[in-house]
């Protein structure tokens, strides 16, 4: 680790600012980035064997899928070769992204390997991050699209039991994403890579209300490094559509500091919450029943969306928390666990063992956050109200070709009910499900808003 020490930013700072150094923060932690390099823009590929040189690395792995092979994975070999380094290039055939993957790149990690490069996007990314972290070996990542901001995270999402799990990972040490690469990426990735990065309005909502309301630790100044990047890109989000290289680096610098925001607090809290949950819940279902999701940073716009209009939704009710505290007292565990099995299928063993262990539906539990919730309510209201309106943000999706509505990433009324009764449950995590669910208000306020997306159809 680097011996350099600061105290953390009080505003945010470049990305430069955060990598490789102690910070040490007045929300009690120090966080850190065991990141050495990123390296964005035109010809970027080009430096990948500087880095491998300068890290001293000499026998690398290079992994990829037959699509990424074509785009980039091919010339890292090549350039790699030409710097007198030893690459091994593997083409991965197992592409469930699970324990076989796993399987797979242990059985191909060459004798001697010292450092593992991941050519690709989401899961071929993760993929690596988690199988250096198990072989205790340092990655690299090449970026071929910007659909995510998983590149500089501490974890990885990986199917473990059918169901999609959040995992420990190595943090990459070099990000390289070569913009003329990034320009021929489906345009699609790129409006997914946007999607992402506005699920963070509503995941960071989620992280105050759970400073609020169930006394988690909270850190203001990752806080405010997260909400630049979303308000960075808000305001090029119009030179989107036309595949500006400098609005395609400024997406992918978003995403990567975003995701360098999850190895700074050591876990994807800045990143991740109700929108997340409804992405992974329909990547859970939508695979047991053999369809193809959605790119999951489409599916984090639509939720967004979704998040925010079950906010307001919520602003329109007054409050019953008498009635909540009887609702608390009506839990029935064996009705619930009846219920996860239904509709989870073969994840459902995931999701109740993860409930036995953080016990989130406890009536004990729930009492105290209804009674946080009461004695916080103005603050809370206060909170939802600074939120953007739904509206706004779906003109602004649907300006720039990204999904905005469940219809167009293949999600029916009936799926739809199902998310807002059971996503929450896909992720110990606090979010504003967590509280609409303990003010007994789940079932009237998701009807109303699929009642309101079918209005607006």
């Amino acid at each position: 680790m680097s011996e350099n020490i600061t105290k953390m930013y009080d505003t945010p700072q470049e990305l430069g600012k955060y990598l490789d150094t102690r910070l040490e923060c007045g929300c009690g932690r120090t966080h850190y980035v065991p990141i050495k390099g990123v390296e964005i823009g035109p010809g970027a590929i080009e430096k990948l064997p500087g880095y491998v040189k300068k890290l001293g690395y000499t026998k690398p792995l290079v992994l990829c899928d037959s699509i990424t092979y074509n785009i980039a994975a091919k010339r890292c070999g090549e350039l790699l070769a030409a710097a007198g380094i030893e690459p091994c290039v593997h083409v991965l055939t197992h592409l469930g992204f699970d324990e076989a993957t796993l399987g797979e790149i242990v059985i191909n990690t060459p004798k001697g390997c010292d450092l593992i490069i991941g050519v690709g996007t989401g899961s071929i990314t993760d993929m690596t991050r988690y199988s250096s972290f198990k072989l205790r070996l340092p990655c690299f990542t090449v970026a071929t699209g910007a659909p995510m901001d998983g590149f500089a995270a501490s974890i990885g999402i990986m199917n473990v039991n059918n169901l999609k799990a959040t995992m420990p990972a190595h943090c990459t040490e070099v990000i390289i994403g070569d913009t003329d690469i990034l320009r021929t990426a489906p345009y699609r990735m790129t409006v997914a890579g946007f999607g992402d990065l506005i699920g963070k309005l509503t995941c960071l909502n989620d992280w105050e209300l759970a400073r609020m309301i169930n006394g988690e630790h909270y850190c203001a100044s990752i806080t405010r490094l997260v909400h630049e990047c979303v308000s960075n890109i808000l305001k090029e989000a119009p030179k989107i559509k036309e595949r500006d290289p400098e609005t395609l680096g400024s997406v992918m610098r978003g995403l990567v500091l975003s995701g360098a925001a999850i190895s700074l607090y050591g876990d994807s809290r800045p990143a991740s919450g109700a929108e997340h949950h409804m992405s992974h819940y329909w990547e859970t279902i939508l695979e047991q029943r053999g369809e193809r999701p959605a790119m999951h940073g489409e599916q984090v716009a639509v939720g967004t969306v979704l998040v925010l209009m079950l906010i307001e939704e919520l602003l329109k009710e007054s409050v019953d928390f008498d009635a909540a505290r009887r609702a608390a007292g009506e839990y029935d565990y064996d009705a619930w666990e009846a219920e996860i099995r239904a509709h989870y299928g073969a994840a459902a063993g995931e999701v109740i063992e993860m409930e036995k262990r953080v016990g989130k539906n406890d009536p004990a539990a729930r009492l105290r956050r209804i009674d946080s919730m009461e004695k916080n309510w103005d603050a809370v209201r206060t909170q939802l109200e600074s939120l953007p309106s739904a509206d706004s943000l779906r003109a602004l999706l649907a300006d720039i070709g990204c999904p905005c509505t469940p219809a167009q990433i293949n999600v029916d009324d009936m799926l739809l009910k199902e998310t807002f009764l059971y996503c929450k449950e896909i992720r110990p995590r606090y979010t504003v499900f967590q509280t609409v669910y303990d003010l007994g208000l789940v079932d009237r306020l998701s009807d109303r808003v699929i009642a309101r997306v079918n209005a607006e159809k």
